[in-house]
């Protein structure tokens, strides 16, 4: 058969399908060749690349970047207490961890310029990231079934890690950030005042642990390990994508790099819910009550030089200023 032809052979006793016409024999067999016009290609089809690269970059900046801040800050709970510097000695590494989480949460919370601008375009990336990677997903092909590859067992767990992962994305934000206390057993409401408190309150169904607790901390697992997944393996994918390891020895040694980032990433994910989990309300609060208390005592004594100059020291001499 020539190359390009679009046409088929049939039998001459095979009706005509609409939109061809029939030229020629060829061994007893009728030439059948298409005279519709060919569709215009689509949007999708024209800018495949280039939507295959955008995909790509959204889920390393601004997504990767945030989710490497994000479980950096979370996992402070099992390591904060060394990073105190010398601040609050009488805590353990428990109580610790809280201290130094909560210093994080309130930086976060009421210092970072333009928070909401942040979270717009952070909305906004997982959006574009996750309606294109659906689509790709739809039109794609898993052949686990047939060749049993770790390359497509990886391509099929990408596509569910997805799924699962924009779920756990929603729940998480909806329950911690939005303040949906209907979906959080206990009814706990996160507070960035009380940030671990409220945290684990939230992840273990109230101050003690309940069987709805349990339920909530293995979504949390399951989530963290899937995003953890897809975003490492994914940053191995882009690097083909913006053709930038080309040989399969590039390919190796990229592998390496992300399989490193990606364990990294989940020993964080996995310490900050072990860490949250584990942690006593209770005596969390306790922790958050006292740095409450300390930054209200050095508030204070800041102000307070100022407010008496303000008003005017009665024991200082006449005329003097």
């Amino acid at each position: 058969m020539a190359p390009g032809f679009t046409g088929r052979f049939v039998s001459p006793n095979v009706p005509p399908q609409p939109g061809s016409r029939r030229s020629g024999r060829r061994k007893g067999l009728i030439v059948e060749t298409s005279t519709s016009p060919k569709a215009a290609p689509s949007f999708f089809e024209r800018n495949h690349l280039l939507l295959r690269r955008l995909h790509s970059l959204s889920g390393i900046v601004p997504i990767g970047v945030f989710l490497i801040a994000h479980l950096t800050t979370n996992s402070s709970l099992a390591w904060g207490k060394f990073g105190l510097r010398g601040q609050y000695p009488e805590l353990g590494v428990q109580e610790g961890g809280v201290a130094y989480f909560q210093k994080e949460v309130t930086w976060i919370s009421t210092q970072i310029p333009h928070l909401l601008l942040i979270e717009i375009t952070l909305w906004g990336a997982i959006l574009f990231h996750s309606v294109l990677g659906f689509m790709y997903a739809r039109t794609g092909r898993s052949n686990t079934s047939s060749y049993g590859y770790g390359a497509n067992w990886r391509y099929r767990l990408q596509r569910v890690s997805g799924y699962i992962g924009i779920l756990f994305i929603f729940y998480h934000v909806a329950t911690l950030r939005w303040g949906w206390t209907f979906l959080v057993p206990g009814g706990t409401k996160w507070d960035h005042h009380f940030s671990a408190s409220t945290l684990a309150s939230a992840l273990r169904g109230g101050d003690n642990f309940t069987a709805a607790g349990v339920v909530v901390s293995a979504f949390y697992l399951i989530g963290i390990t899937l995003l953890v997944f897809h975003f490492a393996n994914g940053l191995w994918t882009a690097a083909i994508t913006w053709g930038l390891t080309i040989t399969a020895q590039a390919q190796r040694r990229w592998v390496y790099v992300c399989f490193a980032l990606g364990a990294g990433l989940m020993a964080m994910g996995w310490s900050a819910l072990i860490a949250a989990v584990m942690l006593n309300p209770a005596q969390a609060r306790q922790v958050e009550l006292k740095m409450q208390s300390k930054a209200g005592e050095a508030a204070a004594a800041i102000t307070a030089p100022a407010a008496s100059a303000k008003a005017g020291d009665p024991n200082r001499p006449s005329g003097q200023e």
